[in-house]
């Protein structure tokens, strides 16, 4: 069951309070997880005991998707905002610099609390905001497509085709290699958060503009991209350490976009590599 947590953010008209869902477990150093968009926390399911056993997870619902409420009126679903928010959960938390993980969207908000120093590690897994242009359109092109469908089908629909390995794969091999690997249960979850995230299309127009064009110096980072990614394509990964050069680049065979459920064990040891990881000295100049 998830906890709620409030907590106050600057906006142009004063501070607003922002509410985020949340689910803890584990023990040792801190890591947050962040989905991507339209998704929500449970994404993280089949990793998150792996994890457990050596950190202390936190699985955050981003504003506007699962069980956390759009932002108020006078903040939008911006990277700046989504970022204030993050770093005011974690103050609130009392998360000193945890280590953060996040996929897709998630990735780039990970990263960008990497660069503002407000984590020790990043691990992001597809990040979003290494796109070109024709790229992003593309991207937003699927994510749109693929929550119509959720918003036009029945939920008996949803829950009969949930109950087959095809129709798994019809809701959710955009996202997943192997859908076949995740459960009806979670699949008819995910797909009711897609048709009900508040935060969807704002969310999606803010990041029209978006590219992560910034290095991440002083911090381990590592970027890994599913070899089956149908949504943001496994070369905006080399463009990724182009960005970041210190960054390891990590790539995860026969894996999708979400490739949480697709190699449970092998993203577990992807994110718990990268939490151990120290940052890389810079390079000495001629």
């Amino acid at each position: 069951m998830a906890a709620t947590v409030s907590f106050s953010v600057p906006s142009p008209h004063g501070l607003r309070s922002v509410t985020l869902a949340y689910r803890r477990t584990g023990t040792g150093e801190p890591l947050l997880l962040l989905h991507g968009i339209g998704h929500h926390r449970q994404a993280w399911d089949p990793v998150v005991d792996l994890l457990a056993t050596e950190r202390d997870v936190i699985a955050v619902d981003l504003p506007g998707f699962g069980e956390s409420p759009a932002l108020p009126e006078g903040l939008t679903h911006d990277l700046t905002t989504l970022t204030a928010a993050l770093a005011a959960l974690c103050e609130t938390l009392e998360l000193d610099r945890p280590h953060v993980a996040g996929n897709s969207l998630g990735g780039l908000l990970a990263l960008e609390l990497g660069r503002e120093k407000l984590v020790r590690s990043v691990t992001a897994l597809s990040p979003a905001g290494f796109w070109s242009p024709g790229e992003r359109r593309y991207a937003f092109g699927v994510l749109q497509a693929m929550r119509r469908a959720a918003l036009s089908m029945p939920l008996p629909l949803v829950e009969r085709l949930s109950r087959s390995a095809a129709g798994r794969a019809v809701l959710t091999s955009s996202i997943y290699a192997r859908p076949a690997r995740r459960s009806p249960e979670a699949v008819v979850a995910e797909t009711l958060a897609l048709a009900n995230a508040q935060g969807f299309t704002e969310t999606l127009r803010a990041g029209t503009s978006v590219r992560f064009t910034d290095d991440v110096p002083g911090l381990p980072v590592t970027v890994a991209w599913g070899t089956r990614d149908r949504i943001l394509v496994r070369r905006q990964g080399v463009r990724a350490k182009r960005i970041i050069p210190r960054a390891r680049l990590v790539r995860l065979p026969g894996c999708g976009h979400v490739p949480m459920n697709d190699d449970p064990a092998l993203v577990a040891r992807v994110l718990l590599d990268g939490s151990r990881r120290t940052p890389s000295p810079a390079p000495r100049r001629a």
